[in-house]
């Protein structure tokens, strides 16, 4: 199983972007139990940004939750997860990543990392 994110880019403050984490690999049923966005800066510690169940459940950081979104592409079998981020500043500049614990039908369940996606919000 793989994880790829993907999305990122260079955008100004108060502009949006949308992430996207998708699961794929073999055999093809793969079903995303829980996924959860990351993100790190140049020189800062790793933050959890939001975090999804299937199912749809969701959570937030408190200082993130007004202007970002995190979703599936169908609640009962993820195998995308998105992040919409919204009214963009620069210090949300980082490198963000996903992880997720995977089902598969012949492996069961594991956890997988992305490899992250690069947003740079200019002032």
């Amino acid at each position: 199983v793989q994880l790829q994110a993907s999305g990122g880019g260079l955008v100004q403050a108060g502009r949006s972007l949308r992430l996207s984490c998708a699961a794929s690999g073999t055999p093809s049923l793969i079903i995303i139990n829980t996924a959860t966005w990351f993100r790190q800066a140049p020189g800062k510690q790793r933050e959890w940004v939001a975090t999804i169940t299937n199912g749809g459940r969701t959570s937030y950081v408190e200082s993130l939750k007004e202007r970002f979104i995190i979703s599936g592409d169908n609640p009962q079998r993820m195998r995308t997860v998105y992040l919409q981020m919204n009214m963009l500043r620069p210090e949300d500049t980082a490198n963000y990543f996903c992880e997720a614990n995977v089902w598969t039908a012949a492996g069961g369940s594991a956890d997988y990392w992305g490899q992250g996606t690069q947003v740079t919000v200019s002032s």
